[in-house]
């Protein structure tokens, strides 16, 4: 017979049955985002068009500073070159006319102020022992010091002193100026090329421009051009007038007293003062102050008092009149306007930066619309006139007594 056979638990372990391993959840496959590439190939992509840009902008930041100094002059001088335009000329040759005259007057002012700068040069190295002892017997009787003439001129001509050794250091700095000096020639030309281009071809340009605008935005375009021409140019006038009229005056003081090269410091004067905010005119006055003072100290303070009295007439008479058909910028804004200038550009932008200002202020003004103001005392640029005994209007009046 066959055995049975039976299954019987070997023990405590064979009653229950061994647990098999969990099966493992399937889950779906971890894809990434799809925007996760896109974004990391954009991301790379602008870092590197980044980059490419601030190259190109680092190698050509020389040519967009002549290009705007070129586009500032060409808003200067395109309303004289409408005019001669409007009397029958060809506004190629209107264009030449207008800059080379611009050039022959800057050449004459670089011309003047280099000779007096050279000539007082040469006069005090030649002169120097006198103009030493002439100082310190100045300094002397007036601030009651105790300086020794013999050894301030000692020093100085001593040729292992400091100032000697100081003078041969500079052999280096001139040749650096002088390639500097060729740079800058070569840069104003090409000023002079590209103005040229835009005030010549200007009309061609505004329609190359329009023929991609609708004929609204055409419109505001164009006004918005005018404006900037009318304004900018009016201002850079006003300032050369001014700067004309300073340099009339400071010539009649320079001339009477006797001062050397009184042309080409008034010149210096007037230009410096007038396209220079705030500062200008005691920056400008340093030099015929220092040339005048090696003649006589007494001229040099009549100089100075001259200087901020000028000033003083030219803010409340000149200014007023002759800006009042162009555009005026307030001190603050021209001062304010010339540091930002200069930090981003250095001496061009601080050049650059009254225009600039002047444009940006046409363009505001014009934009937006505008509505009386009220009457308030707050808003009061002058007290109104009242007879003897009218009472104040209610938006004048204060709790604090008056002066009759």
């Amino acid at each position: 017979m066959p055995e049975e056979t039976t299954d019987e638990p070997d023990g405590p372990a064979d009653t229950e049955s061994t647990p098999e391993p969990a099966e493992t959840v399937s889950s779906p496959d971890r894809v990434l985002p799809r925007w996760v590439v896109p974004g990391i190939v954009l991301f790379w992509t602008g870092f590197l068009l980044t980059f490419v840009a601030r190259h190109v902008f680092h190698r050509l930041a020389g040519l967009l500073i002549l290009l705007l100094v070129a586009l500032f002059l060409a808003l200067a001088i395109e309303p004289g070159v409408n005019k001669l335009a409007a009397r029958g000329w060809r506004r190629g040759r209107a264009t030449i006319s207008i800059l080379l005259g611009v050039l022959l007057a800057f050449l004459v002012f670089v011309v003047a102020i280099g000779t007096l700068v050279g000539t007082q040069i040469a006069e005090l190295l030649s002169e120097s022992n006198v103009y030493i002892s002439d100082t310190v017997k100045f300094l002397n009787d007036t601030f009651g010091t105790q300086i020794e003439p013999q050894a301030v001129i000692d020093e100085v001509n001593d040729p292992d002193g400091r100032v000697q050794q100081f003078i041969q250091s500079q052999g280096d700095e001139a040749v650096r100026v002088s390639l500097a000096a060729l740079g800058v020639i070569f840069q104003g030309l090409s000023v002079l090329l590209f103005t040229y281009y835009l005030v010549a071809d200007g009309p061609r340009l505004r329609r190359v421009i329009c023929s991609r605008l609708t004929p609204q935005r055409q419109a505001r375009v164009l006004n918005a051009w005018e404006l900037a021409i009318t304004k900018t140019g009016g201002y850079l006038y006003s300032r050369a007038l001014l700067a004309l009229l300073s340099a009339f005056f400071h010539w009649v003081v320079f001339q009477s007293l006797g001062t050397q090269a009184p042309i080409a410091l008034a010149l210096w004067v007037g230009l410096v003062s007038q396209f220079l905010p705030v500062v200008g005119t005691y920056l400008a006055g340093i030099l015929p102050v220092l040339v005048t003072f090696l003649d006589s100290p007494v001229k040099a303070l009549i100089v100075i008092g001259f200087i901020v009295i000028y000033q003083q007439i030219e803010n409340y008479f000149f200014a007023p009149r002759i800006t009042a058909r162009t555009m005026e910028l307030h001190p603050a804004v021209a001062f304010g306007a010339a540091l930002a200038g200069a930090s981003l550009l250095g001496a061009v932008g601080a050049i650059l930066a009254l225009p600039a200002a002047a444009m940006a202020q046409a363009l505001a003004g014009e934009a937006g619309r505008r509505y009386d103001v009220v009457d308030n005392h707050l808003t009061n640029i002058q007290p109104p006139k009242r007879s003897p005994g009218a009472a104040a209007h209610p938006s004048t009046q204060t709790d604090s007594p008056r002066t009759p």
